[in-house]
């Protein structure tokens, strides 16, 4: 094994930490007799030679060598290996892909391509693994073969010939999702997958088979589903919860992977290394579960039926009812996907999350708590329990990490997301901690007035700011609070941040205090001299904060025009951007100013285009310049829907156009957030998704809400 390694120039190349003159005791690693080096090795693989999927000159070299380790029954855990070497090979670059590429990523393409080339060239070695002595082995064959074989007829014969005779219910669900890569892969073959599929969907076939090729089904033949599937998942999933563990397939702990350890060796250190803690927590998530494949399964199946939000809904709902605890736990974080990326009715799922929040298992109310605190508005229906839940643990009211501040827990921060005043206790006690909570001041922002008796400790807490160093992380979440209160009695305590702020993030720190004294208004006069000291330096984003501030506490608009006109011809656009906000908020007044916005339409950032269009209709109360750049803008960015929605429904529907009511219908009509994105999310997303959509509807009922700033 491994002839000629020492004749490849390994120190001539790099992967991702430096020359790789490191790899070949990776690959002898993963040789090792020694469990916790073969996991070492793995990690090092995965971490340099295949960072994040990229493949390098030295990936390249070390593929030969994996193949002598896959096909050599000596090795232990090779199914890891096999599953490198897919990742490895089984990269597409479709031609959408290639089209985009510049030039310096084109030696990058090159060699995916010539992974995929060596890899698929060796890919016949799979079909002998899949008969393999070790199950790890024949559970990784499977998807190999899909993923890398370039005669998938004859891969998917030998799928449905081993599956007859495989004695391994973990490995049979292997060969059923390798049948649906195989149909994902290669089209023309799906019919008939999907008619295999649906014949071991049938009642012949154990309940943990039948949801497997369901889920594969939907993958990639949804339309193949049976009309009444929510009927017959919910089905096998009662039968799942009252089948003995041993009839179905269990979790294989990570021991039986390895070699047994010798009597008398002390029990393993927790991992240090990635593979170890990913299997850690595959473990511990599996321990006490009779199947906990299902959740994977359940996965598979919401993926593929998409859009279809009643039937994904149904199961769910179906899904809290259980008396599995783990059924419950999987199906609250599903429901986090599901509403996070798509539009629908979801007042009794979320009531029946709400309801995990009692739950004895400290996982399944944790994972409810979560799910509700992304969900804002939404979360109304629960929140009975969420008072509830924070009523009766106060312990749980702040959250102490090891790194970085405090911050709310979960519970009072999705209570008071939903404007409830029950959160208002929690929230005073936070104030009162050594170090207040980092996201304090946002909770009280989304209470409104029921927050107000929280002011006066706001007021206090700030006078006792330092103003060192430290100052913007304790002043911060302070300011914040007191802004959303628009708490006026506190403007000398603020003036006082805004005058001693620190070097440190100290434009931070007077940026916040700038916005506090402009939420204020009049209330705020003390701080008239400073303001007007600061708007002597125009061309600066002080400045132009200092202007906003002192239009909103003394309404001199001569003496804030000229310190936003020049903002208009800052260097950064996020500046520029902040001078034609502020010039829109002094509407007619400002609109002297309408040339010098009307010229940033056509700027080529395109929030900046969209702030002064907005401004522009708010300083001239003509829509027929603005509306066009907007529409424009909502077509290239969905980000920025929100923002257009807003202008738009001050505006009104007749206001802005035929065109602009065509979009915010189409708005409407998307059964998917705007937002939504693929492999991740933000923690506002529903939030800002569900704004829009009463942003368009108020925009087209005709009840603007006010015009254009006078």
């Amino acid at each position: 094994m491994f002839a000629g390694i020492d004749e490849v120039d390994w120190a001539s190349m790099e992967h991702a930490y430096g020359p790789a003159d490191d790899v070949p005791g990776l690959l002898q690693g993963l040789a090792s007799a020694d469990p916790a080096e073969r996991e070492g090795a793995l990690d090092g693989m995965y971490g340099a030679v295949h960072h994040q999927g990229d493949v390098y000159a030295c990936t390249l070299a070390c593929i030969p060598f994996l193949f002598e380790l896959v096909v050599d029954p000596a090795v232990p855990d090779r199914g890891g290996i096999v599953e490198l070497l897919t990742s490895i090979g089984g990269i597409d670059l479709d031609e959408d892909d290639e089209d985009e590429i510049d030039e310096e990523e084109i030696e990058g393409a090159a060699n995916y391509a010539m992974a995929a080339a060596a890899v698929t060239a060796g890919a016949g070695v799979f079909f002998a693994l899949m008969a393999d002595d070790d199950p790890g082995v024949r559970v990784s064959a499977p998807l190999a073969l899909a993923t890398l074989h370039g005669h998938p007829a004859r891969v998917l014969t030998l799928l449905r010939e081993r599956l007859a005779v495989e004695p391994d219910d973990e490995v049979r669900l292997a060969l059923v999702e390798a049948a649906g890569r195989v149909a994902l892969r290669h089209r023309p073959l799906t019919d008939q997958i999907a008619d295999w599929l649906s014949r071991l969907a049938a009642e012949a076939y154990p309940p943990g088979l039948r949801l497997a090729a369901l889920a594969q089904l939907a993958r990639c033949a949804p339309q193949a589903l049976p009309g009444d599937v929510v009927r017959v998942v919910a089905g096998l999933l009662r039968q799942l919860r009252s089948s003995p563990v041993a009839a179905e397939p269990g979790p294989r702990p990570a021991e039986a992977l390895s070699e047994p350890e010798p009597a008398g060796v002390e029990e393993r250190a927790a991992p240090v290394t990635l593979v170890g803690q990913l299997r850690a927590l595959s473990a511990e998530e599996s321990a006490g579960r009779a199947a906990p494949w299902t959740a994977d399964l359940l996965r598979t199946l919401h993926v593929g039926l998409d859009d279809r939000v009643a039937e994904r809904t149904a199961l769910l709902t179906d899904q809290l009812c259980s008396p599995d605890r783990w059924q419950r736990i999987d199906a609250v974080r599903m429901s986090s996907g599901l509403i996070r990326a798509w539009r629908g009715s979801y007042g009794e799922l979320v009531r029946l999350v709400g309801e995990q929040l009692g739950a004895a298992e400290p996982r399944l109310a944790e994972a409810a708590s979560h799910v509700l605190e992304e969900l804002f508005g939404l979360a109304a229906p629960a929140a009975d329990a969420l008072a509830a839940r924070v009523a009766a643990d106060p312990g749980a009211w702040v959250k102490e990490w090891a790194s970085g501040p405090p911050g709310l827990g979960s519970a009072v921060k999705a209570l008071s997301r939903l404007g409830d005043a029950r959160a208002v206790p929690a929230l005073a006690a936070a104030l009162e901690r050594p170090e207040v909570p980092h996201d304090v001041g946002f909770a009280i922002g989304y209470l409104g007035p029921a927050a107000r008796p929280l002011a006066g400790a706001l007021r206090r807490r700030l006078g006792e700011v330092g103003l060192d160093e430290a100052a913007y992380d304790r002043a911060s979440p302070l300011l914040a609070g007191l802004t959303a209160l628009r708490a006026g009695e506190a403007a000398p305590e603020v003036l006082r941040v805004l005058r001693g702020a620190p070097e440190y993030r100290g434009e931070w720190l007077r940026t916040a205090a700038l916005r506090a004294l402009g939420s204020f208004g009049p209330a705020a006069r003390c701080a008239v001299p400073e303001l007007r000291a600061l708007i002597r330096r125009p061309g600066t984003a002080a400045a132009t904060e200092a202007a906003e501030a002192l239009w909103a506490v003394d309404g001199d608009a001569d003496a804030v025009l000229p310190v936003l006109i020049e903002g208009l011809q800052a260097e950064h656009a996020h500046e520029r951007r902040a001078a034609a906000s502020a010039l829109g908020r002094l509407g007619a007044r400002a609109v002297v100013t309408a040339p010098r916005l009307r010229a940033l339409l056509g700027h080529e950032e395109l929030w900046l285009r969209v702030d002064a269009a907005i401004a522009l209709w708010e300083v001239s109360g003509r829509a027929g310049e603005s509306v066009p750049v907007l529409l424009a803008a909502w077509e290239q960015n969905r980000h920025v829907r929100v923002r257009v929605a807003g202008c738009l429904a001050r505006m009104g529907a007749a206001g802005a156009g035929s065109d602009a009511v065509h979009v915010l219908r189409a708005e409407l009509a998307s059964v998917r957030r705007h937002n939504a994105m693929d492999g991740g999310y933000g923690s506002h997303d529903t939030y800002e998704d569900e704004k829009l959509l009463a942003l368009c509807r108020r925009a087209l009922t005709g009840n603007p809400g006010k015009g254009p700033t006078t």
